[in-house]
């Protein structure tokens, strides 16, 4: 199963006494590594790039403030997850776009088609049977631009756990732990957004098939 504890990376444990030495090296490892998709979960919760690239960078500073008092309760990206959520749904409220959980609707803002960057398709839409497999890297760039945009038109609610569970690869006692929601609401959210962009990729598919 996938982790939000970052691959490639030393253990927490070298990360954090990195960390607390101010170890700048090892900070730029952390940022080339998370930064993109800490700006995808951001950008789940404010109205534009710019305001999502704040919060990453808020966060950032909130990291350096506080891993002196970091626990290790649980892994370093989980921790880094929760604050990046809790500074983003802070500066969703202040842009008045945010509402509570119970009242969040969909929106119509886009990721930008870029988003998903040059890397692998996500783990959970690996071969479901109702695409086709990627060949190329045309193909493959049109893909996450279709995934992108599919997840762009999900409530912000289902848009950040799908994001969570599906492009950062995290468990679903991860995302519980990083949005403080229960594991039957993660199940919920996570189908209806899966549904939704099968559906949707579904459709643009069946609208582009060449005839036999």
């Amino acid at each position: 199963m996938g982790s939000c504890a970052g691959g490639g990376l030393p253990p927490d444990e070298v990360v954090v006494t990195a960390l607390r030495a101010g170890d700048e090296a090892m900070f730029a490892v952390l940022l080339d590594t998370w930064s993109r998709g800490m700006l995808r979960v951001a950008r789940s919760y404010v109205s534009t790039d710019h305001s999502a690239e704040e919060v990453v960078q808020d966060t950032w500073l909130a990291i350096i403030d506080g891993i002196d008092g970091f626990e290790q309760r649980s892994s370093v990206k989980t921790w880094v997850y929760r604050i990046l959520v809790n500074t983003a749904k802070k500066r969703g409220v202040r842009e008045s776009r945010t509402l509570p959980w119970s009242t969040f609707g969909a929106d119509g803002e886009p990721y930008e088609p870029g988003a998903f960057g040059p890397g692998p398709l996500p783990g959970g839409w690996g071969d479901p049977g109702w695409w086709p497999t990627p060949e190329g890297e045309a193909l493959a760039a049109e893909v996450r631009t279709l995934i992108a945009e599919a997840l762009a038109r999900l409530p912000p609610r289902q848009r950040v756990v799908i994001t969570l569970r599906d492009v950062e690869g995290c468990t679903s006692d991860e995302v519980c732990e990083i949005l403080e929601i229960s594991a039957a609401n993660q199940r919920v959210l996570l189908h209806r957004a899966r549904t939704a962009v099968r559906g949707w990729l579904a459709d643009y598919y069946d609208s582009v098939k060449q005839p036999e």
